[in-house]
């Protein structure tokens, strides 16, 4: 039997999981108690009509009803698919994309909280099925588990680069990766972990929930919008004796030094936290040097980030950097794929103050011999490029999924021969991984790759913004290369600065479109990727109201 479910035949008594409710406080639920409730609820599923190999979606917030349901599937023996809940983007859009998912994925049931089920229904509808949602309930008796065998998940993707995939996640790839990331946190029986990242994104369900309850470890879970409204009560779980594990973006540790008021941080123990993946976006080094730099006093040590690259179709962790994590700031107006990159300086993260928009990259480290897993970086015509050298990363080992379901192809991400394409740009300076972001969000100009990624950075620099206020949008489609540069801010003389800006680091060539907006205006995945395209997409047809777009 899996690891992931042999807990539920033989569950600890004492340990469990914590979940944040909405008044300060933890619903402490054994192991014990979740095990016969994720088998009782086997035994539901079953009656419904469950069998192994079933897809069972399950459009839960995070919490017991979630875990219980997600178990339960399994030891029903079906496959489960996360979706993500409402949130906040329109009821008609939220519609079109779970019907989407529905029409591909075909499960047997869609298991939806009763405050979700009307909207799941319409979605349902919409999908041309007859049936309604399944409300989370239990059976009278504990079901047998049934032996782990297949695929487990149907991951879907978070559609940043088109309509979403189902990434078919099997128990092996699951195994496999399970071992990468022990091995990359330094796990140690007993070790608690603490995450707030929502429980159908890869990051949040694999990176910080599964593990955990495999080992019947200490968990702590919030749902995103407790860590919105309070960041320093998930760094309150980090004191010794509990969690020693998390995972965030690392737009969350921006965030979270902005938030926390000096009183709140002078309460803080942070000195129980031994590791941080940092990952689900183009990393921020930024934002990790102003975290550490204030919570330093409260025992945090920035040798506990643990910068890693991974992504859905490698069942998550492809490599990690090991302390101390290593800095470089690359020639950026000389980045072509396929020729060598100028590294013009290189620093120990910790060495210096990283100023926003200051153009340094982060290490992500290098796979390890025992890991199982190989990158290769590619050029445009998927020839292997020596270290140094731009193109775009490709990874093969027991990680790599089996591909999307229903044997969809992807635009960017792809599967090429039983190896991973994976659609980002990067290279590698001595032996380790270096990403620059998706290779779709780029300006091609003068044979040169200008990434957006790293513009966003610098123009919320010069506009006295935060990063995440900002969305650069490379415009390929207009006759001559182009970027609209989204800021949720009112317009003000910023612009001039911005615009000056881009002009000194691109020329006169490309257009330059800049839109200003309330918050909203950018357009964000489930897991906080901008969805650029879309943004683009939505300005052109005139949808965007309440913005103000000025063209230099």
């Amino acid at each position: 039997m899996s690891r992931l479910l042999s807990w539920l035949t033989a569950p600890h008594s004492e340990q469990g999981v914590h979940l944040a409710d909405e008044s300060d406080g933890w619903e402490f639920v054994p192991y014990r108690e979740l095990a016969a409730s994720a088998r009782r609820t086997a035994t539901a599923m079953t009656a419904a009509g469950v069998r192994p190999g079933s897809v069972v979606c399950l459009i839960l917030p995070s919490g017991r009803d979630f875990l219980s349901a997600l178990f339960g599937a399994w030891a029903a023996g079906a496959t489960v698919s996360p979706l993500v809940p409402p949130s906040f983007q329109p009821d008609e859009e939220y519609v079109a994309y779970v019907a989407a998912i529905l029409r591909q994925a075909e499960p047997s049931l869609v298991v939806a909280a009763e405050e979700l089920a009307p909207l799941v229904a319409r979605a349902m509808d919409r999908a041309g099925r007859e049936d309604g949602p399944w409300l989370p309930r239990e059976g009278a008796v504990e079901a047998e588990v049934v032996p782990a065998a297949g695929t487990a998940l149907l991951q879907f993707t978070s559609g940043s680069t088109g309509e979403p995939r189902g990434v078919r996640v099997s128990w092996a790839n699951i195994a496999a990766n399970h071992a990468v990331q022990g091995r990359m946190v330094g796990w140690r029986d007993g070790d608690g972990t603490a995450s707030w990242l929502p429980l159908h994104h890869d990051m949040g369900l694999i990176g910080c929930c599964l593990f955990p309850v495999a080992a019947q470890s200490p968990l702590w879970l919030m749902r995103p919008e407790q860590f919105i409204r309070d960041p320093a009560r998930w760094l309150a779980c980090f004191a010794p004796g509990k969690a020693a594990h998390t995972a965030a973006p690392s737009f969350a540790f921006a965030y979270a030094a902005r938030r926390i008021r000096p009183q709140r941080l002078a309460k803080l123990d942070l000195s129980g936290l031994r590791s941080v993946f940092v990952g689900a976006e183009a990393i921020d080094p930024a934002a990790l040097d102003a975290f550490a730099r204030r919570m330093e006093p409260a025992g945090f040590s920035r040798d506990s980030f643990l910068p890693a690259y991974g992504l859905a179709e490698n069942t998550l962790a492809v490599t990690g950097a090991d302390a101390p994590v290593i800095l470089v700031r690359p020639d950026w107006a000389a980045l072509r794929i396929g020729e060598a990159v100028t590294v013009e300086e290189e620093a120990k993260f910790g060495d210096r103050v990283v100023e926003p928009g200051s153009g340094w990259l982060i290490g992500h480290g290098a796979p390890h011999a025992g890991d199982d897993i190989h990158v290769r970086v590619l050029d445009d015509d998927g020839h292997p490029l020596p270290e140094g050298r731009l193109g775009e990363i490709a990874v093969t080992g027991s990680s790599v999924a089996g591909g999307y379901h229903g044997g969809r192809e992807g635009s960017s991400t792809r599967f090429v021969d039983g190896e991973l394409r994976t659609g980002d740009a990067g290279f590698r300076h001595n032996g380790e991984l270096f990403v620059l972001g998706r290779m779709g969000d780029s300006l091609k100009l003068r044979g040169r790759s200008v990434y957006v990624d790293d513009l966003d950075a610098k123009v919320a620099a010069a506009a006295g913004v935060d990063k995440d206020r900002v969305g650069v949008v490379a415009v390929n489609d207009q006759g001559r290369p182009g970027l609209a540069v989204f800021v949720e801010t009112p317009p003000g003389p910023w612009a001039q600065a911005v615009t000056e800006l881009l002009r000194n680091e691109l020329g006169p060539e490309p257009a330059l479109t800049l839109v200003t907006g309330r918050r909203g205006l950018l357009k964000r995945t489930t897991s906080g990727k901008l969805r650029r395209g879309q943004m683009w997409r939505l300005l052109r047809e005139g949808q965007v109201t309440g913005t103000a777009v000025e063209e230099p």
